[in-house]
């Protein structure tokens, strides 16, 4: 995919108010600990992850978007008027129906000719979201468009939390640790057509690829549809996401080097999802990727699913880790399996 006239125009977050450390954790944990003598640290130590953030309890999703999005607006030459598409892309979200992206249009004040609706797609909803409203942009249906979104974590580490110590099992905790990185946060991505950008962040184009025989390394939701017969259970196959993730995302970069037809040592910058210590080493080494290229909130933001790849690139640019003319991949990979990488001359 290639686009000639599509900007990245600017991006508003919102931090969790609550920092839960992984120590925080471990001392609920204590009794499986305990059953299964681990030492503590051993969570910090096999994730790379120090905190992460909880919103409080009974916070709406679509508050954290509402506030992720104004601040995207206000740091922007959009007006709200302008904006033609508005996409919620959270794995979280308030109701089944309506779209969350509903309350967050009502709250931002979106004219009523504007495109509202959410796109659900593990880790990847804000960048499939991008690519949307890329589309639209390209082919002159809009001008501009926001892309939102807000994940919790509170709510499922806390019940596996519980299960564990129900349990006192390995083997649940193997599928379950990388349910214990969650974080929670809230992150916007406002798109605009070069006639109206002042930011001049060209969005260059893409490569998507997927393995969707993988499908059943990582769920999270009920057992049985709607209504669940239980409690929301989120499990993973951790060596295997890394495993066929890493394979996938060397067809991916592949792909994306040859559609952006990039020269030897590009890009320049890299933000990844966020996952852990492992899974950045792993997936630099197999790309060929210097560490330095790459900038990461993992340690202390934990794995905000589809906030996690936004919410970093903005801080990234905050602290000027980007240069005039850098090209900058955001490399994407969700459960699914798919992968979506997209470049982006800063």
């Amino acid at each position: 995919m290639l686009y000639s006239k599509v900007h990245i125009e600017s991006f508003g977050y919102e931090l969790a108010p609550n920092v839960i450390t992984s120590d925080d954790l471990e001392k609920r944990l204590e009794p499986l600990y305990a059953a299964l003598h681990f030492q503590k640290g051993r969570l910090e130590t096999i994730t790379g992850i120090r905190e992460r953030r909880f919103w409080d309890e009974g916070f709406k999703m679509s508050e954290g978007a509402i506030s992720a999005g104004r601040r995207a607006i206000d740091d922007s030459n959009i007006a709200v008027e302008d904006i033609g598409m508005l996409i919620y892309g959270g794995v979280c979200r308030d109701n089944l129906e309506p779209a969350t992206a509903c309350a967050v249009a009502d709250g931002l004040g979106l004219s009523p000719g504007a495109h509202i609706f959410d796109i659900s797609n593990a880790c990847l909803g804000i960048l499939n979201g991008i690519i949307e409203t890329a589309n639209a942009i390209e082919l002159g249906q809009i001008k501009a468009g926001l892309v939102v979104s807000c994940e919790s974590a509170r709510q499922i580490v806390d019940s596996t939390i519980d299960r564990l110590l129900e349990t006192r099992n390995m083997d649940m905790f193997r599928k379950t640790i990388a349910t214990l990185t969650g974080g929670s946060g809230a992150a916007a991505v406002l798109l605009a057509d070069e006639s109206v950008s002042g930011r001049k962040h060209r969005l260059l184009g893409g490569a998507a690829r997927n393995a969707t025989e993988h499908h059943k390394l990582c769920r999270w939701g009920p057992d049985t549809g709607i209504p669940a017969s239980g409690l929301h259970v989120m499990e993973t196959d951790s060596v295997g996401v890394l495993k066929n993730g890493v394979t996938l995302g060397m067809e991916t970069f592949k792909e994306f080097k040859k559609e952006l037809s990039l020269s030897e040592g590009k890009p320049d910058k890299i933000i990844c999802h966020q996952v852990g210590s492992a899974h950045q080493k792993t997936i630099l080494e197999s790309l060929g990727i210097p560490k330095e290229k790459d900038f990461t909130t993992y340690q202390y933001l934990g794995n905000i699913g589809t906030v996690s790849l936004p919410i970093t690139a903005a801080i990234a640019s905050e602290r000027g880790f980007f240069e005039k003319d850098d090209l900058v991949g955001f490399f994407g990979i969700g459960s699914g399996l798919n992968c979506l990488m997209l470049g982006i001359k800063w």
